[in-house]
């Protein structure tokens, strides 16, 4: 009967282990839930834009292909020359996008037959990327290179070169915004707010929106395009996880 008992008696303290193991984690899940408040704040600021990234295109049709692409290389040639001139980087001019597509003509049925598309040219698009570093010379860019070829595109998006300063100051703002609420939430429930837990700060990463209420930019002739810059709003969002006092 003995090595019957032993056997019993090690499996029983075996079977034990995994509880007494698991009872300080039980423990801990039986620990009340420390009480929080939980509050995200907005903050944002504004700065004037210090660079322009335009969008332009030269599209060329013509009968054959090496046609329709010796005119679009002309023309973009010349854009590019005149823009290097112009004081552009070669680092800020980048190709975005090139193609070369046939252009078909449908006609109507016949006697209620489909006919045949016909083969009618070549459609070549080449699009360039521009960085403009000096915001005053914008009108007079996007007037030159219409001028000299570029027939679509134009989009334009006003942006700061290194915004870190003024995206720190939404950060700041966010905060502030978040401690107030906070502040507030905790007097109109009748407790204390106690120390900070917690601050993450909102994804996705914060982008310039354009606010429109800036003047007219000074043109720097009078054929420039007129352009208006305006501010950039940067936004930051943050959520703040505050204690409260017992």
């Amino acid at each position: 009967m003995a090595p019957n008992y032993t056997r019993t008696v090690l499996m029983t303290a075996l079977l034990a282990l995994p509880l007494a193991a698991a009872a300080p984690a039980f423990a801990q899940e039986m620990k009340p839930r420390e009480p929080v408040i939980s509050v995200t704040g907005d903050g944002e600021s504004s700065i004037a834009p210090d660079m322009a990234v335009v969008n332009f295109a030269v599209v060329k049709q013509a009968k054959t292909a090496r046609e329709a692409l010796d005119e679009n290389n002309k023309a973009m040639n010349d854009v590019l020359a005149a823009l290097k001139s112009g004081g552009i980087a070669e680092r800020d001019l980048q190709t975005s996008g090139f193609s070369i597509q046939p252009q078909y003509n449908y006609p109507q049925p016949v006697d209620g037959q489909q006919q045949q598309p016909q083969l009618i040219g070549y459609q070549t698009i080449n699009s360039i990327t521009v960085r403009l570093r000096d915001l005053a010379k914008l009108g007079a860019v996007i007037d030159q290179s219409v001028s000299l070829g570029i027939n679509q595109g134009g989009d334009i998006q006003f942006t700061n070169d290194k915004p870190d300063a003024v995206i720190d100051e939404a950060r700041k703002n966010a905060v502030a915004s978040a401690v107030k609420k906070a502040k507030t939430l905790s007097e109109a429930a009748g407790v204390k707010l106690g120390r900070i837990l917690e601050i993450n700060e909102n994804v996705p990463r914060v982008m310039p929106q354009p606010v429109y209420r800036a003047t007219m930019m000074k043109e720097a002739s009078d054929a420039a395009v007129p352009v208006q810059s305006g501010e950039n709003n940067y936004n930051v969002s943050v959520t703040v996880t505050f204690a409260i006092e017992q």
